[in-house]
This record gives C-alpha cells, sequence and structure tokens, in this order.
C-alpha cells in the first residue's frame, strides 16, 4: 500500500469533546489474519411497506415504513425505515442496507439514497436498536453488538433481501463489519465510512504510540448514566454542538431531535456505548467479502492508523478510500464523493 502524502487531520474542539464515534471495546487478537489482498488507496477530492413519503432536493420519493422483527429474547421489535429504488432490486441482490451512526438517524443517508435508487438499487436505512421507538429494549445488555447485528438479518429477512450490500457509517460501520464477518454468504460487499474493523480499531486504541486513545477519551463521558441528561439540556446545545462544522442546518438537526429529543430515546441510542465491553466474536472475523473503507482527514474522532489497518483483517478485495477536508460526518458533507468510489464497489 502505498501512502499518502500531504494528509493533515484536523480536530476541533467539539470533535474532540463530544463527536460519536463507536468501536467494540475488544483487545487486539493474538493471531491477526494474514494473506490479505493488496489494497488501493484513492484521493478524493476537497424502502418498502406502508407509510408517509418524503422527497430530496432532486426529487427522488423516499418512502417511510416499519418493519418488524421477532427478537428471541424481548420479543416483536419495530424498526422505521427509509427506502428508495425499485422494489424488485432486491431479488437481483441489488438491495443495500444502510446503517447510520451516533447521534444521527437514517435521515442521514437521504442523500446518498437518492443516488442509488437512481442507479436501479434498492436503498433502505433503518433507524436502529434505540433509535426506533418501537425497538427499544430497557436493559443495557440488550445493545450489544451481537444484537444489533441480528437485527440487521432480521430486516433482510422481513424485506426478502437474500443476498444484500452493507453500508455503515459511525457505530453503523462496526455494526456493518459484524454482518459481513458473521455471514459472508449474503453479503454481497461491505462499506464503512470512518471507523475500520473492530481489531483494527482497538489495536490503534492501544498503541501508545498513536493518538487514538486522546481521540477516544469522549467515550467515558458518553457511557455515564445520566450523560444524555447533559447533552439534552439547554435545548439540546451539547447535542447542537456535536455536529459543529458538520454543515448541518437547524431543520436537519430538529429531524434527528425528533428521534432521539428526549432522555429515553437518547439513553438507549448512548445505550451502545456501554455495552462495549461485551465483545461480539462477529467483529473479530476476518472479512471475507470486497470491502471499500472511506476516512476523511478532518475526522476528529477516528485516526487514520485505524482505518488503513482494517487492511489486515480483510482477505477479499480491500480498497481504501480518503476525503480530504472533511469532518466525522461524511454522508453529511460528501455524499457526491462517496457515491463517487461506493457505485463502483457495488457493481
Amino acid at each position: 500500500m502505498r501512502a499518502l502524502r500531504g494528509v493533515q487531520v484536523v480536530a476541533t474542539a467539539a470533535a474532540a469533546a463530544v463527536l460519536g464515534l463507536s468501536a467494540c471495546s475488544t483487545s487486539p487478537s493474538a493471531e491477526q489474519p494474514t494473506g490479505t489482498t493488496a489494497g488501493t488507496v484513492v484521493t478524493g477530492a476537497a424502502p418498502t411497506g406502508t407509510g408517509g413519503a418524503d422527497a430530496t432536493s432532486d426529487g427522488m420519493a423516499i418512502e417511510r415504513s416499519t418493519v418488524t422483527v421477532d427478537d428471541p429474547t424481548v420479543g416483536p421489535l419495530t424498526f422505521d425505515v427509509r427506502a428508495a429504488g425499485p422494489a424488485e432490486a432486491v431479488a437481483d441482490g441489488r438491495g443495500v442496507i444502510l446503517l447510520h451512526g451516533f447521534p444521527e438517524t437514517s435521515a442521514s443517508w437521504e442523500p446518498i439514497m437518492a443516488g442509488l435508487a437512481a442507479e436501479g438499487y434498492r436503498a433502505v436505512a433503518v433507524d436502529q436498536r434505540g433509535y426506533s421507538a418501537g425497538a427499544r429494549p430497557g436493559e443495557v445488555g440488550d445493545y450489544a453488538v451481537t444484537h444489533l447485528v441480528d437485527d440487521v438479518y432480521g430486516v433482510a429477512d422481513a424485506l426478502g433481501m437474500e443476498r444484500f450490500h452493507i453500508v455503515g457509517h459511525d457505530w453503523g460501520s462496526v455494526v456493518a463489519w459484524s454482518v459481513a464477518g458473521r455471514d459472508p454468504e449474503r453479503v454481497e460487499s461491505l462499506t464503512a465510512l470512518s471507523v475500520g474493523h473492530p481489531l483494527a480499531f482497538a489495536a490503534a486504541r492501544a498503541d501508545p504510540a498513536g493518538d487514538q486513545a486522546r481521540r477516544s477519551q469522549y467515550m467515558t463521558f458518553f457511557r455515564q448514566t445520566d450523560s444524555q441528561d447533559t447533552i439534552l439540556a439547554n435545548d439540546a446545545a451539547m447535542y447542537r454542538g456535536i455536529f459543529a462544522g458538520a454543515g448541518l442546518d437547524d431543520a436537519e438537526i430538529d429531524e434527528y431531535l425528533r428521534v432521539l429529543g428526549t432522555p429515553e430515546a437518547l439513553g438507549a441510542a448512548l445505550n451502545w456505548y456501554r455495552a462495549m465491553d461485551e465483545v461480539s466474536l462477529d467483529s473479530m472475523a476476518t472479512i471475507e467479502v470486497p470491502t471499500l473503507m472511506i476516512w476523511s482527514t478532518g475526522d476528529g474522532a477516528l485516526g487514520r492508523e485505524q482505518a488503513v489497518a482494517s487492511e489486515t483483517y480483510v482477505s477479499g478485495e480491500f480498497t481504501y478510500v480518503e476525503i480530504p477536508d472533511v469532518t466525522h460526518w461524511i454522508p453529511a458533507q460528501a455524499p457526491d464523493q462517496v457515491l463517487e468510489h461506493l457505485l463502483p464497489h457495488l457493481s
């Protein structure tokens, strides 16, 4: 892998303090996978069911509906989903499941969903466990990664997606890595934005010569039992500050707060952090499917080391893309650049 030159990581004060990143709290494996294919480094320039429908800025219809999954531990869970594109694409393996990060919702994917739908893909973005009001179990242990992966396969089954592409950002990337690791026979491809393979992240965080441990210090606050009250205090001032530099307007942030604006809802989303110590074996798997890793140089919470090192845990085709001058919020700030690399990867 050739090195990139002239890359500068920019950490804003807001990102360093509270920016939402995610990963499993695992330790590096004693025997790391070997035999990965050579990676490619690329630099870039600076739904189904019943429900309502929205429209993106280019007029693409975004369907709003729900999907119910039977969880054997906590009972039925009903997920809110957004979808776009031809439903018949699912039968051809052209279904794409998109997983948001913290503290976003499925709304963060709408610009990218429109681009996927225009190319004939069926794009489905899910408000995940804790974010959907109908999928909000009460115990911290209910939010371990294993359960989050179960949800994805449950949604895929409910939508008739025998095989599908998986795309994740932030915490959604952690889940996406684990989905691809659990059953590669069902996953056409994996795309991870910002967060690398959980073991690559764990190794970077444990490296005394690196800076990932410093970048991850905000997790200690997120894991506190009352952190949601602080984040939502004073008209959600801290929540709004998390998105400083993301380019989101008030209406877009208010849409997130419509879902996460109560202590109950935000507390459930933060349970993902509180359950991190429950190691998911899925996240330790060597990834066999074609994998696209996208990282942005302005990310204050995720370092380059963990993104590049993800190739170590991929035995299939691995492509690394670096987008300069974009913060952690890649789907919001650089949807066109994501699509530029995502569409060839899916095909």
